[in-house]
């Protein structure tokens, strides 16, 4: 494989396509933050604004600005995206809603923890691009709201019956395993620590079951234990995958190797339960005992899905030299190009029929941001640059398992 030619190619989708739509056309220069609902030609065609995604694209410009080049471009999207949400994103309590009307105005409560988790890693970057103290402020202050809210994320917005089937979901604890190492220079290493092997546990304890032949499932009771309803039979291919990569590079900062093998051995387990033998691609939701899901979409193939399947399998070949992983990436790396890159308009489609058809044309919406494509563009680039320069110094030694 040709490590350095991939490598370029990612490199360049990500900076001459994917960022310069997302610069030209989601920017509102009339009232601030981003419109993210952006049909295939980057025409706005819906202005609410929903937090998450606002955040996601605050952090994003700022990491780029921090990890790539310092562009004054990338800096300016970044900090007026970030005095839109400081300004107009909680209730000035930092309770964060999950959407606004394009002026600002309040639309939904702040009943999504995810709209928390994204404003703490867009203020945590933004911190590190600029240093502005009061955006640190608001990064650790939300941080403990989150934490506060660990064992009921939705609060008085939650519609399960209290007491009936309690239950808690996976995607808190994988987030924060990302979160955590996002606002490091933020925390003290004590209290990071703990923050990190809580979610380790979580992750690796809870909701990684041996007994199911090492899957992952997507909630469990609140003693941990399986339950036998459509929530507790869920699985989310993606969500596990994604998780996994975030696991190698805790395992990376900790130093525990046999941290990431696991990781690594638990990714190619959901890439193989996950993919659709039919017609290729990774399903979107499964069922743990193969039984029919509510989700009318449950057999889409979604962009985020199987970018974040790339970084994993690259991160787990680059660390363990899992030829499994290799094999897998090449596979996984022809489905996402051919079918989700668009190859008239930039950015790339999100949504496919089972089939790996288009099925809405758009770029951004109120799921869909700047964040997993040029992420997952960035991620893959690097990881790549790595192993093109371990296979050139191959002579001398290095190998792949290297950290």
């Amino acid at each position: 494989m040709d490590f350095k030619f991939l490598a370029n190619q990612y490199k360049n989708e990500l900076l001459e396509n994917v960022l310069p739509f997302w610069l030209d056309y989601s920017q509102d220069k009339e009232f601030g933050g981003y419109l993210t609902c952006l049909d295939r030609d980057g025409s706005v065609y819906d202005t609410d604004k929903f937090i998450w995604l606002q955040g996601r694209e605050v952090w994003m410009f700022s990491m780029l600005y921090n990890k790539v080049e310092q562009k004054q471009e990338w800096l300016d999207c970044a900090i007026q995206g970030g005095e839109f949400l400081k300004k107009y994103g909680h209730d000035g309590a930092l309770n964060w809603y999950f959407s606004l009307t394009r002026e600002g105005q309040p639309l939904v409560d702040p009943y999504n923890i995810f709209s928390y988790t994204f404003a703490t890693m867009a203020f945590g970057q933004l911190n590190l691009a600029t240093g502005n103290a009061q955006y640190a402020d608001i990064a650790c202050k939300t941080f403990d709201i989150i934490l506060s809210k660990l064992d009921n994320p939705k609060g008085k917005w939650n519609k399960g019956r209290v007491g009936t089937q309690p239950m808690k979901g996976f995607a808190l604890p994988m987030i924060l395993c990302n979160l955590a190492l996002e606002i490091e220079h933020l925390l003290e290493e004590d209290f990071l620590m703990k923050t990190i092997e809580n979610c380790i546990h979580e992750v690796m304890e809870v909701f990684y079951r041996p007994e199911l032949d090492g899957i992952i499932v997507e909630n469990v009771g609140i003693d941990g234990k399986l339950l036998d309803c459509f929530d507790g039979r869920l699985i989310n291919p993606g969500h596990a995958i994604e998780a996994m990569w975030f696991i190698m590079d805790l395992g990376v900062r900790l130093d525990r190797p046999e941290l990431i093998q696991k990781a690594t051995e638990i990714t190619l387990t959901m890439v193989e339960y996950g993919w659709d033998k039919e017609h290729g691609g990774i399903f979107y939701f499964m069922d743990r005992e193969s039984k029919p899901r509510h989700e009318l979409e449950w057999d889409q193939k979604l962009w985020w899905v199987h970018i974040e399947t790339l970084i994993s399998l690259l991160k787990g070949y680059r660390y363990t030299g899992s030829k499994e992983c290799l094999i897998w990436f090449e596979r996984v790396h022809e489905y996402t190009w051919k079918h989700f890159k668009d190859q008239e308009y930039p950015e790339w489609f999100g949504y496919l029929n089972r089939e790996g058809e288009v099925l809405l044309p758009l770029k951004g919406g109120k799921w869909k941001g700047c964040f997993h494509v040029p992420r997952g563009l960035y991620q893959c680039w690097r990881v790549l640059e790595e192993l093109a320069n371990l296979s050139e110094r191959e002579e001398c030694g290095v190998t792949k398992g290297n950290i």
